[in-house]
């Protein structure tokens, strides 16, 4: 899929449309010390897998979230994820 580099939008922060700037947003790593995470780690343990199973086939392509950053006021917003393969920033 093809996207514009830069596009006009509405800043919530400006309370305008204005150009903004299209970026993806990086993965992180997760936290290893997160509530959800300690539960998971202390629910697999020792069992190989047995109540969490490893996951096989699943979805083809991944959400890709976009992070619209403002030329003018330099802050950042970020929409709902849709998926796709491919993605590729165009000069507009």
């Amino acid at each position: 899929m093809k996207m514009p580099k830069k596009m006009n939008t509405y800043c919530p922060t400006c309370k305008k449309h204005t150009s903004h700037k299209v970026e993806t947003v990086k993965k992180r790593k997760r936290g290893e010390l997160s509530a959800g995470q300690r539960r998971y780690k202390r629910k697999i343990k020792g069992y190989r897998g047995f109540p969490r199973s490893s996951v096989s086939g699943g979805k083809a392509v991944s959400k890709l979230d976009l992070r619209y950053r403002c030329e003018l006021c330099k802050k950042a917003t970020t929409r709902k994820g849709f998926r796709v393969k491919k993605l590729e920033f165009v000069e507009a």
